[in-house]
């Protein structure tokens, strides 16, 4: 099928839809409906079965799926917390109530109230009494059976890809709660939590390209920040020795679906605190995340297990380079045109200006570092790449820098 044709076909739908919109409104029905008490999830009813089978309750949500089979019919309703299906017999919810399911489409918004019961298969639901029109969906839904695959629709039209694919839905919770969690370990490690200004005078704190705004009343360029940084650490010498902020940050630069030029961060300072300090922190307040949103600190991811619960890993930057890269010698790695010949053979251009950190650093970036696998903190990075951070004591190549 053609763009056009499939363009043509998504109008007539949405005209046969109009029109029904049209015979609920002539049934005195408001297709756009009111208010709606609801008393029980999806889930609910589900995980409470064996405690509320023969109950009456009303839930809401969205109609995923429709089948008629003469006088009764099935669909399952999409809440929140999961799906739930349905069932009509026309005897028992009456003429009116029967054809206002049977003008239903995917998509509609419904109350219902009913009895929750386990059909003659096994599957738990809900016998309807009663139903109200919530809102009339007037655009169809991508077929259920296609799902929503298209990257750049699912990206620039979320609200679909929530409805058509609910493990998204289960990200956009899990978000939430790992957000909610990092507050609460920061908080009760007596953090105090900040707002610092999103539009600055001077971009600060990290390497990158600001959005730029202007100030009309002040008649002055401001910069969307890039990091809360330099606030946060005024906010130390003003005394508050433990703070954090959990910030909108925005970089004008690349944009794909792992990389968004407006983006949530956390960054947190403590005085009298070395990066040692701050690498145990991490690796606590990260395990505990895994403990209270998914209540283990095993990571199942893409078919491979992370472990979260083990002590992390810990490398300076040279010894990540060596360990994943066990046929260059020890000595390569302190000869600049040596690392500079390494770096060639990757393919990649030497820049003129480059120094041994900066090349240290390549090798690292490119063969060594995709091959990290378990939580791994990389120390140590050449303070030639480092423009902000600490110089090492004993050896100042080095500073007191350290990724995860």
């Amino acid at each position: 099928m053609t763009e056009h044709d499939q363009e043509h076909e998504q109008r007539e739908l949405k005209k046969v839809r109009l029109d029904k919109m049209e015979e609920l409104r002539q049934m005195g029905i408001d297709p756009f409906g009111r208010r709606f008490e609801r008393n029980i999830s999806a889930a609910d009813i589900t995980e409470r079965f064996e405690e509320i089978q023969g109950q009456e309750f009303q839930v809401a949500g969205r109609i995923m799926s429709k089948r008629r089979h003469g006088k009764a019919g099935f669909a399952n309703l999409q809440d929140m917390s999961g799906q739930i299906q349905l069932y009509f017999k026309k005897d028992d919810i009456g003429e009116t109530n029967y054809e206002l399911f049977k003008k239903m489409d995917i998509g509609d918004l419904l109350g219902i109230k009913g009895e929750v019961f386990r059909t003659q298969k096994g599957e738990i639901t809900l016998y309807v009494k009663d139903l109200s029109y919530l809102s009339k969906s007037l655009t169809p839904l991508p077929e259920k059976w296609h799902g929503l695959k298209y990257v750049e629709l699912r990206y620039r039209q979320r609200y679909l890809d929530l409805i058509v694919n609910p493990g998204v839905r289960e990200v956009f919770i899990q978000r939430s709660l790992i957000i909610k969690e990092i507050r609460s370990y920061l908080d009760s490690k007596g953090f105090l939590e900040v707002e610092t200004p999103m539009m600055q005078p001077i971009p600060g704190g990290a390497a990158a390209r600001p959005f730029i705004t202007h100030h009309n009343t002040l008649d002055m360029e401001l910069f969307l920040r890039i990091a809360p940084e330099l606030y946060l650490k005024r906010l130390l010498v003003g005394g508050f020795e433990r703070v954090f902020e959990i910030n909108r940050n925005f970089r004008n630069e690349g944009l794909s679906t792992r990389h968004n030029p407006e983006f949530t961060m956390v960054e947190f300072y403590q005085a009298y605190a070395v990066y040692s300090d701050l690498m145990d922190m991490t690796e606590d307040m990260l395990r505990r995340l895994a403990e209270h949103v998914q209540g283990e600190t095993t990571i199942h991811y893409q078919g491979e297990d992370y472990h979260l619960g083990r002590p992390f890993t810990r490398l300076t930057l040279k010894e990540a380079v060596l360990t994943y890269n066990p046929e260059l010698a020890p000595a390569t790695l302190e000869d600049r045109e040596a690392c500079a010949a390494v770096v060639r053979g990757m393919g990649i251009e030497v820049g003129e200006q480059w120094g041994l950190g900066k090349l240290q650093t390549v090798i690292f970036e490119e063969p060594a570092e995709a091959q990290l696998r378990e939580p791994t903190f990389i120390t140590e990075y050449p303070a030639e790449v480092s423009p902000l951070a600490r110089r090492n004591d004993a050896n100042p190549f080095v500073t007191d820098r350290f990724e995860l």
